[in-house]
């Protein structure tokens, strides 16, 4: 790394984080990952809950991991902002002490209270007041589950999952717009909390915390933080907090072209300068959710690849585990159809055996049914692909502007089967790449803060300058437009 300033990106997964050390410098962004860490969720008290000393403890060898690598480069370390997965939250007593780990959001707390809160107030109404799209582990219904079972006493502020690793680091009691957005209780025009909703629902407004934009300087590393990391007076600065903010922050994107941030989460979307609300969004299920820098993220959750490493899971407890760089070739090998699935139905959402499901619904769609881990998982893959196109078409017709490309970023961009299907599938090319976009995203909010670079659009230009995604064009036409055909049957038998 030639950069004389170097920042710290901790970029936090549902379930693992990474300490990411990046700069800029005249050849663009260069990164290195100086630290990986583990914090599965486990039951504590009834309830599914993150391991957050674990994830603290990681936080701070994460940051002492990066001192030693901007030592061994020469530069100096100018500060840190973390980014997280969205819509899980801790709360604080009046002195900052975490009175409870964090609830994850695949706890069971929240079956049926969408449907509750609906009916209270409507699906329309919190639309239009949000325009977040609507499931079911969303902070509000998160928090309406939280009121039936009874608040802390001494809860004093509610705090993000990212916005509470700041208040570790410097005492921030502030939340950050882009993961403040996903909670669904945050006006969509106004960027604060919506006091209406939280009345109608009976709901802790005065828990709530500012609410602050992507780029915001929060403080500086506590003293006792800097003695026992053996740091120096770190900056602490909000990027966008939300992981998919700073991923799409650090996409180099075309005009015009869409974004997946491909991982255990796909999301599929555009980039956009205001949020779009209308009865088509709404019943489509898209979101506006706040971006980098006055920018709004419009896209859909789609499940993603951890259909994919839960079936990997099984397979490996069952002594059939293979890994997936040996896998997808021979996945490409296998002409035609596996079989396909509606990958956004619930049952895989949270199922006690991923397999099971995967081959219940193909047997209920009159489809084989295949147990070999190769087949499966060419099921699983397709099955994504042509969701993505199903998305991708949708996203033209609500925003009336033709999508000429997809840029998928993430882990899920290694996939080389996934990225050719996807552009086979939605007959567009693909750039897959940079797999570090989550950390180069946050690396370059943080530099726009510090004066570094003027503008995202500077910091964006200088990271393509450093990355060469892979293009894939689409191939087999015909192919694709008859499995296109096949899933969406599918897809309306499942809805139906």
């Amino acid at each position: 790394m030639e950069a004389a300033a170097l920042h710290l990106a901790i970029d936090l997964g549902a379930g693992s984080g990474r300490a990411v050390l990046g700069g800029l410098g005249a050849s663009g962004l260069t990164l290195r990952e100086t630290h990986r860490f583990h914090y599965a969720p486990r039951r504590v008290d009834g309830h599914l809950r993150w391991d957050f000393g674990r994830l603290l403890e990681g936080l701070r060898d994460g940051i002492r991991s990066a001192r030693s690598a901007a030592a061994e480069l020469g530069g100096g370390l100018d500060s840190v902002g973390v980014d997280s997965w969205a819509v899980d939250y801790g709360l604080l007593d009046a002195e900052g002490r975490l009175l409870e780990e964090p609830i994850c959001y695949r706890d069971e707390r929240t079956e049926g209270v969408m449907d509750d809160v609906s009916a209270r107030v409507g699906r329309d109404e919190i639309f239009g007041r949000t325009g977040i799209q609507f499931l079911p582990f969303n902070t509000l219904y998160q928090l309406v589950a939280h009121s039936r079972d009874g608040w802390p006493a001494k809860a004093a502020r509610l705090l993000m999952i990212p916005d509470l690793c700041h208040h570790e680091l410097c005492g921030s009691l502030v939340s950050e717009r882009t993961n403040a957005s996903t909670t669904q209780l945050l006006r969509a025009d106004e960027g604060r909390w919506d006091e209406t909703l939280f009345t109608r629902l009976d709901l802790p407004l005065a828990l709530m915390p500012e609410v602050v934009p992507a780029g915001t300087e929060l403080g500086t590393l506590f003293a006792r933080q800097q003695s026992e990391l053996g740091i120096g007076a770190l900056r602490v600065v909000a990027p966008a907090t939300h992981d998919t903010g700073s991923a799409v922050a650090g996409t180099p994107l075309e005009p015009g072209w869409a974004y997946i941030s491909s991982g255990t989460w796909s999301l599929v979307g555009v980039e956009r300068d205001a949020p779009l609300i209308s009865g088509a969004v709404a019943r489509a299920n898209f979101t506006n959710e706040s971006g980098a820098f006055g920018t709004v993220r419009f896209l859909k959750n789609v499940m993603g690849l951890w259909i994919l490493e839960s079936c990997n899971r099984e397979w490996q407890a069952a002594g059939r585990g293979q890994d997936l760089a040996e896998l997808l070739p021979r996945v490409a090998t296998v002409p035609g159809l596996a079989g396909l699935v509606f990958p956004d139905h619930p049952r895989f959402f949270n199922p006690s055996s991923m397999t099971t499901e995967l081959r219940a619904s193909l047997v209920e769609t009159g489809q084989p049914a295949p147990d070999d881990p190769v087949m499966l998982t060419k099921v699983v893959l397709d099955s994504l692909a042509l969701r993505y196109a199903s998305v991708l078409a949708m996203i033209e017709d609500l925003t009336g502007r033709e999508v000429p490309g997809v840029h998928i970023v993430g882990g899920g961009s290694l996939n080389a089967y996934l990225n050719q299907a996807t552009a086979d599938a939605g007959g567009r090319p693909v750039l897959a790449g940079p797999v570090e976009a989550t950390a180069a995203g946050n690396l370059l909010v943080q530099a726009v803060t510090r004066g570094e670079i003027a503008s995202l659009t500077e910091g964006r230009r200088l990271l393509a300058q450093s990355v060469q995604p892979r293009r894939f064009d689409p191939r087999r036409r015909a192919e694709w437009a008859e499995a296109a055909r096949r899933y969406r049957e599918i897809e309306r038998a499942v809805a139906a």
